[in-house]
């Protein structure tokens, strides 16, 4: 084989290990994740976060509406206190309504977190896009759908079953209809307000940017 043979065959070979170099690279260039359709389980989860902004702006409209109305400031933190203890709720001892508000308070948080979920996907999934307005607009419809399920669905049958008290619904007897409405509306409200704050952004690395 003469020289010039062999230079032909190299340059050859070096071509062709540039092709599987490139070939390697493309292969195991980094995918960054995207989801296909909905992301359900991530706005699921970024709904269960942001449920307890909701959770603290009702409560706190509930404690400005009770010092406004001369009542307690947690009066509705007490008044949910009785679906496990009955009318005991208003009647703690001092010692022991403290620690027993403070468990309320932190219970209110929670179901807040819980109701985020299905008030955020309605978000996520039909507001995502439009204006402020329509995701006011969405937030409401759920947001009383949720009240009316909670309030006359499931409390109206369920604290009678649980506190046995001759089938006395405490909780809808106590608190007035629309201010039961009011708080679940400013919680809605609240959730279309921190909307921006879960909306999904694909992680991109600096490289991938460039």
């Amino acid at each position: 084989m003469d020289t010039d043979t062999k230079k032909s065959e190299l340059a050859e070979l070096k071509e062709r290990v540039v092709d599987l170099e490139a070939q390697i690279a493309a292969e195991t260039e980094h995918a960054p994740f995207r989801p296909s359709g909905y992301y359900t389980a991530y706005y699921a989860t970024t709904g269960f976060m942001l449920g307890i902004f909701g959770a603290m702006a009702s409560l706190l409209f509930n404690v400005v509406g009770s010092v406004l109305t001369d009542r307690h400031p947690l009066e509705l933190i007490r008044i949910y206190l009785t679906f496990p203890l009955g009318d005991r709720a208003f009647d703690l001892p001092p010692e022991q309504n403290g620690l027993m508000l403070a468990i309320g308070c932190c219970l209110y948080l929670g179901t807040g977190m819980l109701l985020g979920i299905p008030v955020y996907l309605a978000l996520t999934r039909w507001g995502a896009g439009k204006s402020l307005l329509t995701k006011l607009l969405i937030a409401t419809v759920v947001s009383l759908v949720i009240w009316i399920i909670n309030f006359y669905g499931i409390l109206s049958w369920l604290q009678a079953e649980v506190i046995d008290m001759s089938k006395e619904n405490l909780i809808i007897n106590q608190v007035p209809w629309w201010v039961a409405a009011a708080t679940h509306l400013v919680f809605g409200w609240t959730m279309a307000l921190v909307y921006p704050l879960g909306d999904y952004v694909p992680y991109q690395r600096m490289t991938d940017r460039q």
